[in-house]
Order: C-alpha cells, then structure tokens, then sequence
C-alpha cells in the first residue's frame, strides 16, 4: 500500500476535532448529534479509535465536510457554487451561491458576524 493511501487516525481525529470546533460544538453536544457518546468521540478526535462507514458518513454529514476530507486531508473547493444532490437519480445541480455573497457585501461587520454564528448553530441540525 503506497504512503499517501494510508489511514492516519490522528490526523482523522485533528481534523474532526477543528471542524466541531469551527461550529461551536462541544465535544458532548456533538456526540450527541451523531448519536454516540462523548467518550467515544473523545477517543476518534485522539486517533485512538477507527470509525466504521456508517460512523464516518454520520460524522461527515454533521460537519458539513467530504469524506475525502476527513479521511485524507483533500478538498475541493469552488467558491462560486455549491453543489446540492438532486432527488433521487444521484446527480447534483450546482447552485450559483453569487446572489447569497452580494447580499452578505452589503451587510455591517456586525451583521456578518452574527450570520456567521446563525450559520454555524444551524448547520449541525441540517
């Protein structure tokens, strides 16, 4: 197995750990999401555990963040667009996110500041 496959459990658990932190979230209000117990998270966010796929995508969904993120480290970003899965065949149609970031040009770094804090209450729950 070539070195830049390889699963680095610290690493998964450093980057859960940012990304649950970036929301805000303690480490028992997002066990809590997920549904599994803080002790547990507390093992994955140290590398002293690996998590099963079902674990994973729960975990991926909550943050809002790729799996090849939280595995290896990897994103892929488009600042334009977002792309939103489209009903039932698997596709995804890419949203022009343009309208959102002129509308947040024209807000007071006291407006942004409390978006920023409504968006990252909500995202969790979503």
């Amino acid at each position: 197995m070539e070195n830049s496959s390889k699963i680095d459990n610290k690493a998964i658990g450093q980057r859960i750990r940012s990304e649950r932190e970036n929301l805000g979230l303690s480490r028992e209000e997002f066990a809590e999401m997920v549904g599994l117990s803080d002790y547990y998270i507390g093992q994955l966010e140290r590398g002293e555990r690996q998590m099963s796929l079902p674990v994973l995508v729960k975990v991926s969904n909550c943050l809002h963040v790729s799996l090849d993120y939280i595995v290896f480290g990897i994103t892929a970003v488009n600042a334009n667009s977002v792309n939103e899965p489209e009903s039932t065949n698997g596709t995804y149609n890419v949203i022009d996110i343009g309208e959102i970031s002129s509308l947040l040009n024209k807000c007071s770094p006291k407006e942004l500041e409390l978006f920023k804090k409504l968006i990252k209450t909500i995202l969790p729950y979503l």
